[in-house]
């Protein structure tokens, strides 16, 4: 069983939810987010996947929707906020929004980023204060995108996300390896690499690696 992230957002609506457990042992909220997962599909949700950071204290949760209105959006995220306040004595919900994708490779030519459960991915989250530089960061952060993937060996594939409610982009990597994922880090230099494209936005960057810990995929079916 696998999950993917397409490399538009014609036919499906990707949700983030970013968690930080206030619990030593993280395993009773993955197995509540595992429930929850199961609960979304009556509401729509076609695939779902828990993410662990190997390194962070951090928990996300991926959901992918099908295409829904921005009202229909708005109401949806007030029912899942409401649905995962049971887990409120576990984690403290930092962060949750809708993303679109806009662009995207795969060194095996598919149109879409795929993991697995036990998969490695990584993501970077770059953040700009405002939003008249968004569309300037979104360019900047596809540039980035292909120019580097190419190069970043034991990456299988990648894609570019844009948040719908901030100021925010993203580039969320699958690796062939953990030891794949650390050698791109160890011999990467971000002053070369990464500077160049974003020095005169003034942006928070932020990169965390994770373990697939859950994938879930119902019924429906989705056409990228």
């Amino acid at each position: 069983m696998s999950c993917f992230v397409p490399f538009n957002n014609r036919n499906i609506d990707i949700s983030i939810f970013a968690f930080k457990p206030t619990v030593v042992l993280v395993d009773e909220l993955i197995e509540s987010l595992k429930r929850f997962s199961v609960c979304t599909e009556n509401l729509g949700c076609i695939q779902s996947s828990i993410f662990k950071s190997i390194h962070g204290n951090l928990i996300i949760w991926y959901g992918g929707w099908m295409k829904k209105s921005t009202e229909n959006k708005e109401v949806l995220i007030k029912t899942l906020l409401s649905m995962l306040t049971s887990m409120s004595s576990m984690a403290i919900l930092t962060q949750h929004s809708f993303f679109d994708s806009y662009a995207g490779e795969s060194k095996d030519g598919t149109n879409a980023a795929k993991f697995s459960n036990g998969d490695i991915i990584s993501l970077n989250l770059i953040s700009s204060p405002c939003f008249s530089e968004l569309q300037d960061v979104t360019y900047a952060n596809l540039a980035l995108f292909r120019s580097r993937f190419s190069k970043m060996d034991g990456a299988t594939s990648g894609v570019c996300l844009k948040c719908q409610t901030m100021p925010m982009v993203a580039c969320l990597y699958v690796w062939k390896s953990l030891l794949h994922c650390y050698s791109w880090i160890l011999t990467s230099d971000f002053r070369k690499t990464e500077l160049p494209y974003l020095d005169r936005f003034s942006p928070s960057v932020k990169y965390d690696i994770f373990w697939v810990v859950y994938v879930q995929e119902s019924g429906g079916e989705i056409k990228n």
